[in-house]
């Protein structure tokens, strides 16, 4: 029987900075992006789905599409503050993800972040309605547990840094990509403009929101999981 709550030795400082490298390079380059920003796509809708259900929206499903899109269908008054709260998760949520990830493996608890992840993406896949999402969570999820499951110590934390940093990284970048398709007119019904139809504030001012929050994530991510690169001053 796996120990999911103790703590697991700290990994070589090099891995960190080596998953971290490896995760920037993911961002950065077209093709890797585009199949990586899947995992993106699915904290993103699931930000949406738990918002909706915690201020007591009734929740229809899930959709994840091809192109790394989505949509969270829920019910209930189309304005007020649970309705802000629903559209302003999606954003920000693959930040906050990573930065709670960064937290439990700043405390060396990397089987638990695993295993945590693997119970988000069940309960994601229990929303599902549409094969393609079905199948990116259960691809993800299985990857994940196979990980947790029989992968070595050093392999689960090269893993489990690497999710981490994407996570951070991979949080910002859909923000600059929101508002350059704003710009031309191409996403009309973003969650900033849905936002801005609700509120009355100016969409500009919601993605400056998410920018905020998902950079300030970065910073406070990447500290706690720099800290693993610092000596201890200890010998």
């Amino acid at each position: 029987m796996l120990d999911v709550f103790s703590a697991q030795p700290e990994p070589p400082h090099l891995l960190v900075a080596v998953t971290a490298l490896a995760a920037l390079a993911v961002v950065l380059l077209r093709r890797p992006w585009r199949l990586a920003r899947n995992a993106i796509t699915i904290a993103h809708e699931g930000g949406h789905a738990l918002l909706a259900v915690l201020t007591g929206r009734r929740l229809r499903g899930i959709r994840l599409h091809s192109d790394t899109s989505g949509l969270t269908l829920s019910a209930g008054r189309p304005t007020g503050f649970g309705m802000v709260l629903t559209l302003l998760a999606g954003y920000v949520t693959p930040s906050l993800l990573g930065l709670a990830g960064a937290a439990l493996l700043a405390a060396d608890r990397i089987r638990l972040m695993l295993w945590l992840s693997v119970a988000l993406l069940l309960v994601m896949l229990v929303m599902m309605r549409n094969a393609y999402g079905i199948l990116a969570v259960l691809a993800t999820g299985a990857l994940v547990f196979a990980v947790s499951w029989y992968a070595s110590a050093s392999v689960q934390a090269a893993f489990a840094y690497s999710g981490v940093w994407f996570l951070l990284l991979g949080g910002v970048k859909p923000i600059a990509e929101l508002q350059r398709l704003r710009r031309r007119g191409r996403l009309p019904g973003s969650d900033a403009d849905q936002l801005a139809g609700v509120t009355r504030v100016p969409a500009i001012t919601w993605v400056g929101l998410f920018g905020i929050v998902n950079l300030a994530a970065l910073a406070v991510g990447a500290f706690l999981l720099g800290e693993a690169l610092i000596p201890n001053g200890t010998g």
